[in-house]
């Protein structure tokens, strides 16, 4: 009852005027950013984040949840009618979607998406609500030893699972930390790679990492190496879904939740992977009426199953942040980012002692997942006018927006230097295919594993010894190598079986 309590009064406070104005301020925002090609969640939040400064906390927040649900639903409209992934999770999307988008069924597909989004968006947030103080509950309880080993899970995971190499999230991963150590040390004040630049006294700051990585980066990279040609839009159709339809989606909706909800609550590789095992579950259990529809004119199961679990694992993704403060995705990276430039941290005390701002935060995922089926479902058609803006009026104007934003911050002409230092080094690293997500998580979770080691070894007196003398920490130490070393060592084994069995059959031919 304290729980159902505790959510009446943060809905209570998140359905002010002013607090709804705020929320839907975000859902317009976000789908509409999230609608354009290549601005996923992460981009929508990190480029409006510098905008809310001089913003009341609460409201801030409230715009930010509802910006990050309404840019993962945007992102599933250019998927289905461009055949173009905002990110890359909604590539399995663009999968079947648009190819029901080239059968003439682009609104049926849009239709399962938006209806998807908010199901599971709700089920997850309702996930939120009971086992996010159960978690607070446990993580109250451990020592610094046990959080830094918990960090230090969810960066080598996260790092592993993301991208093609783990050797390439690695190396993201240390830039990130090298980046997070920039600045004066927290405890002796000694400089630390500044270059003798005061600029650098204060450290690099999130926000301005966040936009030129997603912001700027994308902008150059479209700029330079994407190609002038037309794509093709393909029309939207009737935005209604028939009593087929809806039987062939409930399941999946269900299922896209279920897979994606454990996903965002563990650093497993972010929101790529749920939507991947989505789509296979989908393809393995459809019936066979509809098999054949799956990469020829598109299954909606295909767009109903993915889409629900994106959502699910974005919103579930508010658990391991809310309650220990560690992100598992770029557009949680941010979000931490945001919340230490308010001099806040989250953590397990928000819910021990009855703090009402997590609350206020928790309501507003069911009031942002509502905002956004009441728009969307009427409003498709509008959303796909965006997609008509020429790319270099609709660059420029990102550009600017971008560098208003980081420029405010300080009024500082460094930090613009800084901001397209960041950019150019997101450029290099799209290109020569270095997974961004990594980096950004660096730099939001380095400063904090920092304090959690000192406050480690400190306890142990002065030895590392204690991460393998404290049980819990041992067991999470080998779960870390286990995450970073076991999937690789099975792919190797995997590949090596394949090419003994292709060489076998090879001698038999002979």
């Amino acid at each position: 009852m304290d729980v159902i309590h505790a959510l009446w009064q943060g809905l209570a406070v998140a359905t002010t005027p002013e607090n709804l104005a705020w929320a839907l301020a975000g859902c317009v925002l976000g789908t509409a950013l999230g609608v354009l090609p290549g601005f996923g969640p992460s981009v929508a939040v990190a480029l409006l984040l510098p905008m809310t400064f001089h913003v009341d906390i609460t409201q801030a927040f409230i715009f930010f949840i509802a910006i990050a649900c309404g840019g993962m639903y945007g992102g599933s409209t250019t998927s289905i009618l461009l055949n173009i992934p905002g990110e890359s999770a909604s590539m399995v999307t663009a999968m079947e979607g648009n190819r029901m988008a080239l059968s003439g069924r682009a609104g049926v597909a849009l239709a399962t998406a938006a209806i998807g989004s908010w199901l599971a968006g709700t089920l997850a947030a309702l996930l939120v609500v009971w086992v996010a103080p159960w978690v607070a509950g446990i993580a109250s309880r451990l020592g610094p030893a046990e959080i830094f080993m918990l960090m230090v899970m969810a960066l080598g995971a996260v790092s592993a699972a993301i991208g093609k190499s783990t050797l390439r999230g690695m190396t993201a991963l240390f830039v990130g930390l090298a980046l997070a150590c920039v600045g004066a040390d927290s405890v002796t004040g000694v400089e630390r790679w500044t270059a003798g630049w005061p600029l650098l006294l204060d450290g690099i700051d999130m926000v301005l990492v966040a936009v030129g990585l997603f912001v700027v980066a994308e902008v150059l990279h479209a700029a330079m190496f994407e190609g002038r040609g037309r794509r093709t839009l393909n029309t939207v159709g009737r935005v209604r879904m028939s009593s087929q339809d809806w039987k062939r989606s409930w399941r999946p909706w269900l299922r896209g939740t279920v897979i994606g909800a454990p996903f965002g609550c563990v650093p497993i590789g972010g929101i790529d992977m749920p939507t991947y095992v989505s789509y296979a579950s989908e393809r393995y259990m459809v019936r066979d009426a509809y098999r054949a529809e799956f990469g020829r004119e598109g299954a909606i199961e295909g767009v109903a199953g993915p889409e629900a679990a994106n959502n699910a694992t974005v919103t579930a993704a508010l658990i391991p942040l809310l309650v220990m403060g560690i992100p598992t995705s770029n557009t949680t990276a941010v979000m931490l980012g945001a919340f230490q430039n308010y001099g806040v941290l989250p953590g397990p005390q928000w819910f021990t002692s009855g703090h009402s701002f997590v609350w206020v935060l928790i309501a507003s995922l069911f009031i942002g997942n509502a905002m956004l089926w009441v728009l969307n479902m009427p409003m498709v058609r509008m959303w796909t006018v965006l997609l008509r803006i020429p790319r270099p009026q609709l660059y420029a104007a990102m550009l600017v927006l971008a560098a208003a934003g980081v420029y405010g911050m300080r009024q500082s002409v460094g930090d613009l230097l800084l901001l397209y230092g960041m950019g150019l080094l997101g450029v290099a690293m799209r290109r020569f295919d270095f997974p961004l997500t990594p980096l950004v998580i660096g730099v939001a979770l380095g400063p904090l594993a920092e304090v959690q080691l000192r406050q480690a070894v400190a306890v142990g007196n002065g030895s590392l010894a204690i991460f393998v003398q404290q049980p819990l920490a041992l067991t999470l130490l080998m779960a870390v190598v286990a995450l970073v070393v076991l999937p690789r060592a099975l792919q190797g084994w995997a590949n090596h079986r394949m090419a003994q069995a292709r060489a076998t059959a090879q001698q038999e031919q002979l």
